[in-house]
């Protein structure tokens, strides 16, 4: 696959590999998401917009330069923004490709950074050099407006201009929470709910705190996904138990949303609303209980997002829609290409 390099969220190119539940694959444009649908279905998508999460300063110990991405946190409460995960980089910034950046320099509890106008102290290493917990000084709202000045969205060598922060939101992004955008929701614009509504589909959405994507480190990215936090509003809930009491389908779009009902479904198959921690990680050996097909980003084999497609299909499917993705020229990462896979039926 090739790297989608500019921030455009619907290129009106943009290609959409349809794998139906028999397994059989399909190249439609991706305008036609609405078109490969069921009337009934319920569409439910990741409203989280996406922190400025980047944050460059200084090692104070030994005076050297980092770069702090914050990776995770317990809780989407506004008010509890002081711990979170973060993976820290050396000096550099993102125009060298992530598996090249400098280490940090050697970090210890008790290691003060200097974060623009924020200070953390770094709380624990959490057996790895680069990861660790993280603790900002300050209210919540000098935080929050220290990400503001001072933070840069997440981003990766393969675009090559500075992202500004709303390239990495979506049309329906509402409360900051995704460390990373959640990025298969590029797909949706207002037009595309109202389409969806005049052909008797309904939308949903939730807010799951979307994590990194890569640290560069083989090692370190086969811990992900962590736990990450999510909150499943009570309509929302109400409209996944309607639609399934119809025998209707629920499509997510992005592997965010899969996570985040498949968790809250874990214990007894039925959605609860409300805020909880996803722990949940997804493979080839989960049960879908709830989600029915997944419209998700291009994503290469060995990353945690690709993993979770294997719920959906076989592993014979997946490798041959990766097969596919390669032939016909599909762009990857945040800014590229689409699927939209049904739960395989043998």
């Amino acid at each position: 696959m090739i790297a989608a390099h500019e921030p455009v969220h619907r290129p009106p190119d943009a290609k959409l590999l349809f794998v139906r539940r028999s397994g059989n694959v399909e190249h439609r444009l991706r305008a036609q998401f609405v078109d490969l649908l069921q009337p009934g279905d319920l569409v439910v998508a990741n409203d989280a917009a996406t922190l400025p999460a980047s944050l460059y300063g200084i090692h104070l110990p030994t005076g050297r330069a980092v770069e702090v991405r914050l990776a995770g946190r317990r809780s989407l409460d506004p008010m509890q923004v002081d711990r979170f995960t973060a993976v820290v980089f050396g000096a550099g910034d993102f125009r060298t490709r992530t598996e090249d950046r400098l280490p940090p320099p050697a970090l210890n509890p008790g290691d003060q950074l200097a974060l623009g106008q924020l200070r953390a102290t770094v709380e624990r290493l959490l057996d790895h050099p680069r990861l660790v917990s993280l603790y900002l000084h300050g209210s919540p709202q000098e935080i929050w407006a220290g990400f503001a000045r001072h933070g840069k969205p997440v981003q990766y060598a393969h675009v090559p201009q500075p992202l500004a922060l709303y390239d990495t939101w979506s049309s329906i992004a509402a409360n900051p929470a995704a460390f990373e955008p959640p990025s298969a929701g590029f797909v949706l614009s207002w037009a595309t709910v109202a389409a969806l509504a005049a052909r008797g589909m309904g939308f949903a959405t939730l807010t799951h705190a979307a994590g990194l994507s890569s640290t560069g480190d083989p090692h370190l990215d086969a811990r992900f996904p962590l736990d990450e936090p999510y909150n499943i509003p009570n309509v929302t809930a109400e409209a996944i138990c309607a639609a399934r009491m119809r025998g209707n389908r629920i499509v997510a779009v992005g592997t965010t949303v899969v996570r985040a009902l498949e968790d809250a479904a874990w214990a007894n198959g039925h959605i609860l609303a409300g805020p909880a921690l996803a722990r949940l990680k997804l493979g080839p050996e989960t049960r879908l209980r709830v989600v029915d097909a997944i419209l998700s980003g291009t994503h290469e084999n060995g990353t945690s997002h690709h993993e979770l497609l294997r719920a959906f299909v076989p592993r014979r499917v997946l490798l041959q829609m990766d097969e596919q993705l390669d032939a016909r020229g599909y762009r990857t990462h945040e800014f590229g290409d689409s699927v939209l896979i049904e739960r395989h039926v043998a």
